[in-house]
């Protein structure tokens, strides 16, 4: 049975293969889906359909960002998604985004960070 991603967003799963610059990034962008996949669920749970394209289109410039990095600094490819996505997103928003033009893009891709950062803390096991 397809999931809504799966009917809205039909090229969200190739995502990991469009922002590789080589192969050994496929892992690292499948894990980053992995990640999205429950965020974007619920997203479409409680948000207009075009407020998810929006976040959505966030979220495919922040994956690339994140493969960027990984190319540039190829130490990082030892990282787990998690802790790429956690190291790079925070309560103020995403790394820079080299393809961003205005402030009202940056503000709306920051905002899509912050919502994903606040996604990933509340499904963290808390340390007892």
């Amino acid at each position: 049975m397809k999931s809504r991603i799966d009917k809205l967003w039909a090229d969200f799963y190739e995502w990991p293969e469009r922002w590789a610059g080589i192969s050994e990034d496929v892992p690292c962008g499948e894990g980053i889906i992995a990640i999205y996949k429950p965020f974007v669920e619920g997203l479409l749970s409680r948000l207009s359909l075009n407020t998810v394209k929006r976040h959505l289109d966030n979220l495919w410039l922040l994956g690339g960002e994140l493969i960027r990095e990984i190319n540039m600094n190829p130490k990082l490819r030892e990282k787990v998604p998690m802790d790429l996505l956690l190291a790079n997103v925070d309560e103020t928003g995403g790394p820079y985004c080299r393809h961003l033009d205005s402030e009202e893009q940056m503000r709306a891709y920051d905002a899509t960070c912050k919502k994903l950062f606040k996604f990933l803390q509340e499904r963290m096991p808390t340390e007892a």
